[in-house]
């Protein structure tokens, strides 16, 4: 198979996602280039596509910012990574540590720096990231978006630790993610889900109870049974403003609400006022530093933790690939394979 490179044409829906031959790229001074073995899918990449992200795909990009690959050619003065790693790279391109600002969150791999879907991909040096050795390339494709942010919610600016009581809100990657680190951490996991299938997956992947949101609507009534009325010390709300007033009456007395990346209130549903008779803070996250990635991928690697998959589709269904993870309710990531190429870019920039 040739060299592909998928590219989106943004508020074209899947139309505007359109495949073309990818030539071999050589990277500059600073830049690394991998053969991309597979890449996945997040919520960020459906609001991409349809404009409602609030930083708007450039036309034309490699859509994808989650993914693993080989690196098979290195710039002249990079030292951070060597031909044959086995490397991804952070969500942003240039955030690797501290507090992160506004100019960090202008530049972002799959949205205006070409992605993930394609054959080979070009990275920044600032943004190499080396993952977990035991993981799978389909399992370490999954890591820069969901994954990170859901580590930066419960680690920073302090890590959740035993005693404490983590409510995660939906079952998307983000709450997956944030169960299985969450346990990791020594906390006990409540998590909100919807139906009895999810609930039961949910139980197997850590969560220490669940409460089905289609059974009990007033679930955040049922989480405050299930702590003795004192409410969680932290909630992971993975979904948004449509649940954000249940969630802040499922907490506690000074607790912290942590809402995920970019949301949206469905039209025409009203917003009720989430601080009434509360005493407690809310922030907004988006996705960490490099350190947070690598510091993620160290408890990764020593917990032996694996990532959750749905399904994988190949490179040359990648349509179908979007097109289930919108329309086909997933339990966990959607993975894009990618087929290996003959021949490729020289191995140095010289």
């Amino acid at each position: 198979m040739n060299a592909i490179a998928y590219q989106l044409d943004p508020l074209h829906d899947l139309a505007g996602l359109t495949v073309r031959e990818q030539q071999a790229p050589r990277p500059g001074p600073h830049q690394v280039v991998i053969a991309v073995r597979a890449a996945s899918l997040n919520r960020r990449d459906l609001m991409l596509m349809d404009g409602s992200y609030p930083l708007p795909a450039t036309p034309g990009v490699i859509p994808l910012s989650d993914g693993v690959g080989e690196v098979i050619a290195v710039g002249d003065d990079v030292t951070r990574a060597a031909l044959g790693d086995r490397v991804t790279a952070s969500y942003f391109v240039r955030f690797i540590s501290g507090p992160q600002r506004l100019a960090h969150v202008a530049e972002q791999y799959g949205a205006n720096h070409h992605g993930m879907l394609a054959t080979y991909a070009v990275i920044e040096e600032d943004s190499v990231v080396h993952v977990p050795d035991h993981l799978t390339d389909i399992e370490a494709a999954t890591l820069a978006c969901a994954g990170v942010v859901a580590w930066a919610a419960l680690t920073k600016p302090a890590p959740v630790g035993p005693g404490e009581t983590i409510l995660t809100v939906g079952s998307g990657n983000v709450a997956l993610f944030a169960v299985q680190y969450a346990k990791m951490l020594g906390a006990r996991v409540i998590s909100i889900t919807s139906g009895p299938e999810k609930a039961e997956r949910l139980l197997e992947l850590g969560a220490d109870e669940t409460v089905d949101r289609s059974a009990i609507p007033d679930w955040d009534e049922k989480v405050l049974e299930l702590t003795d009325g004192h409410g969680v010390e932290h909630v992971v709300e993975a979904v948004g403003l449509p649940t954000l007033s249940k969630s802040v009456r499922s907490a506690g007395y000074n607790a912290t609400v942590t809402m995920i990346g970019a949301s949206q209130l469905p039209q025409g549903q009203p917003f009720e006022n989430p601080f009434v008779g509360t005493y407690l803070g809310i922030r907004r996250i988006a996705v960490g530093s490099r350190d947070d990635f690598e510091a993620m991928n160290r408890a990764i690697g020593q917990h032996r933790m694996r990532s959750v998959i749905d399904r994988t589709f190949p490179l040359d269904q990648a349509v179908a690939a979007y097109r289930y993870f919108r329309d086909g309710d997933p339990f966990g990531k959607v993975v894009i394979t990618m087929p290996r190429v003959r021949g490729g870019p020289a191995l140095t920039s010289r």
